[in-house]
């Protein structure tokens, strides 16, 4: 039989340390659902020490999710595990998360303790971690860059003193393949009470190695590997999980050991989180790209069109590709449409919440023929998932024409009161932003503007990612629209909302 090897998505913590990529509750309590609907098995929920936002959150988390192990990052500090514990109550399973540095760099310059301290320390936290749950994880931070004989004894210490789960990080993202995975082999042969626990890896992309490094360790023995939906994370990002669980599946010849995934929810889970952090997905970007499956080649198209394993390795609809289309229109009822969220994952909380984005969607099914799943899962974000809405668009007027300096003339409610301005600008977008600054003088810093197209064709809705800072804070605002330039207004607006709502926390490196 295979082994079972363990993915641990912290999409929603170490993710969520790309700047501007901070996540409301609601939103991370929508992307634990659909990484508990493809198998996940951990899903490392947030640092509940972080902030009362990140607590809440991860407590959200805890008591929706019913199928995987929910877990919280805490330092092997006695307030932070008690703080993870608190938040991880209510969950169905539970795991803490702790560590500390072990490198002679980090001890010495962050920590500025002595190794003796260091060991002890760590053990300490094991014992406070366990007084909440048996499933206990340690991570020995830059353990790339840390002394192997030291590595063994503090590992072996935690062991003795109760954690299930060792985490070897690549912190740094600096080391190379054949050293990492020699790196575990060695750990698992050295330390005397190794067969206790299972090891983990958590690689970093600094050097683009991070899925290399982690299926090195896979080879030579680690089970459980920590990742990333899209390689989202840190710098350069993380281990990307749906390049990790399609090599191992790809490569059953190479790997002793098979995933619990559903690929068929890679695709959604991908397209899911870049609309909610608003970083969009690279067209050759492995597994989720848009031309990952794409052929361009005469010679390519030629050996598929004869025999599709010439050139691919793998299916496209086997990863969630090609079945994304929803058979629903104008005509189409509330029951449909409601059995469709479901089947998405989309669940709403009260049936007023329902009727208001069924009326939406009726709206939008009068712009477009063909309506898909992308484009409901950006009708929830744009209508439903923004928080005590204080601002809202009621009406835009752009004028555009060559030669002519554009302006656009712009109506809000504001708590139920509307407000109008107008402004120029150097195109419809900075005029739309520049009328509504007229109106709410926010005093923010735009960081980002994009725009993607949800769908195919000329009718297919613009999704708009606004990214605002203001004091520290950042947040990402989304809105859909098929026009471009209401789309933009929706996304600054939200931003916006969010940004009053304080529900964002302020960004970790902040």
């Amino acid at each position: 039989m295979q082994d079972h090897l363990i993915i641990f998505d912290t999409t929603l913590r170490d993710g969520e340390q790309s700047p501007g990529a901070s996540m409301t509750k609601e939103e991370k309590v929508r992307i634990a659902r659909q990484l508990e609907r493809m198998g996940v098995d951990v899903i490392e929920a947030g640092f509940p020490a972080a902030s009362n936002g990140d607590f809440d959150a991860v407590k959200a988390v805890a008591d929706t999710i019913q199928d995987s192990m929910v877990c919280g990052l805490a330092r092997a500090i006695e307030v932070d595990i008690r703080r993870a514990g608190e938040a991880l109550q209510g969950a169905e399973a539970a795991r803490i998360h702790t560590f500390i540095a072990t490198s002679p760099v980090h001890m010495k310059k962050k920590l500025r303790m002595s190794p003796d301290q260091v060991v002890d320390q760590a053990v300490k936290a094991i014992k406070w971690a366990r007084q909440y749950t048996d499933n206990v994880e340690f991570s020995p931070e830059d353990a790339g860059r840390s002394e192997i004989d030291f590595l063994c004894r503090i590992l072996e210490a935690v062991i003795d003193a109760g954690a299930k789960t060792l985490n070897i990080p690549d912190t740094v993202g600096y080391t190379m393949p054949a050293q990492f995975g020699s790196l575990i082999r060695t750990l698992r042969e050295r330390i005397p009470n190794s067969d206790k626990v299972i090891f983990s890896v958590h690689c970093h992309n600094d050097l683009g190695l991070a899925v290399a490094n982690s299926l090195s360790a896979v080879a030579n023995g680690a089970r459980q590997v920590e990742c990333t939906v899209n390689g989202l994370g840190e710098r350069a990002g993380n281990a990307a999980l749906e390049e990790v669980v399609m090599a191992v599946r790809t490569r059953q010849d190479f790997f002793s050991c098979e995933t619990r995934i559903d690929t068929k929810h890679i695709v959604p889970a991908s397209k899911l989180v870049s609309s909610i952090t608003g970083f969009p997905v690279q067209p050759n970007k492995a597994i989720v790209g848009a031309n990952a499956f794409a052929h361009e080649s005469g010679i390519h198209q030629d050996g598929v069109l004869k025999h599709r394993e010439t050139y691919e390795i793998m299916r496209a609809e086997d990863v969630g590709w090609g079945a994304n289309k929803l058979l629903l229109g104008k005509h189409s009822g509330r029951n449909a449409f409601r059995s469709r969220l479901m089947a998405l994952g989309i669940q709403l909380e009260s049936e007023e919440m329902l009727n208001h984005t069924f009326l939406r969607f009726k709206e939008l099914a009068d712009k477009k023929h063909e309506i898909f799943d992308e484009d409901l899962h950006a009708l929830i974000s744009d209508e439903v998932l923004v928080p005590q809405e204080r601002y809202r668009l009621v009406s835009l007027i752009v004028h555009c024409e060559t030669g002519e300096t554009p302006y656009a003339h712009i109506v809000i409610a504001e708590e139920g009161k509307e407000l109008r301005a107008e402004s120029e600008g150097s195109g419809p977008v900075d005029a739309t932003f520049r009328a509504i600054e007229k109106i709410l003088t926010s005093g923010t810093e735009l960081q980002l503007f994009s725009v993607n197209n949800i769908t195919t064709g000329t009718d297919s809705q613009g999704e708009v990612t606004v990214r605002l800072q203001k004091a520290g804070r950042i947040v990402n605002g989304q809105g859909a629209d098929t026009d471009i330039v209401v789309a933009s207004a929706k996304a600054y607006l939200s931003a916006l909302n969010k940004l009053h709502s304080k529900l964002e926390k302020a960004h970790p490196q902040v």
